[in-house]
């Protein structure tokens, strides 16, 4: 008897790591997206194994994640770091992992960001003043050097 209890334990189990994994294979995921998910679904324990499992086979990768979106991000949108830094978090990805990755690639991000910057300076010079331009981009959160340059380049 107790044989049976297991193993209808077991597939009960199996069959929500593959919900969990149709879920992540379907767009992908962070952690924190994958536990809001599920937590009324799932009891914790059983959550927290499967997020193990997942975590451990490569399917749910916070950094992998965080690649995956900056590069849709610089090939869609023109954003500031701080914007991006800001989408990440919402995400619920953890803060030293996307320090850490800007760090790593300050130099494509800062490249990234001017262009970003110079992309809306071009989109808005024949509309809008300076000033507001500069103020949009500040707001966007912006670097002040970046600013200034995208607007130089801008006039161009």
């Amino acid at each position: 008897m107790e044989y049976s209890n297991n193993l209808e334990e077991l597939e009960k189990i199996d069959k929500l790591k593959n919900k969990v994994l149709k879920y992540i294979l379907y767009k992908k995921r962070t952690e924190k997206e994958v536990r809001e998910k599920f937590q009324e679904e799932i009891d914790e324990n059983t959550l927290e194994d499967i997020i193990e499992f997942m975590k451990e086979n490569n399917y749910l990768n916070d950094s992998e994640y965080i690649e995956r979106a900056v590069n849709e991000f610089m090939a869609l949108k023109n954003m500031s770091i701080r914007e991006i830094e800001y989408k990440l978090s919402q995400k619920g990805v953890n803060k030293n992992l996307i320090d850490d990755y800007i760090c790593k690639n300050k130099e494509i991000m800062l490249e990234y960001e001017l262009r970003s910057a110079t992309n809306i300076v071009r989109k808005k010079i024949n509309s809008m003043e300076e000033q507001d331009i500069k103020s949009l981009l500040f707001k966007r959160g912006y670097m002040s050097e970046i600013i200034s340059i995208a607007i130089d380049e801008g006039k161009e």
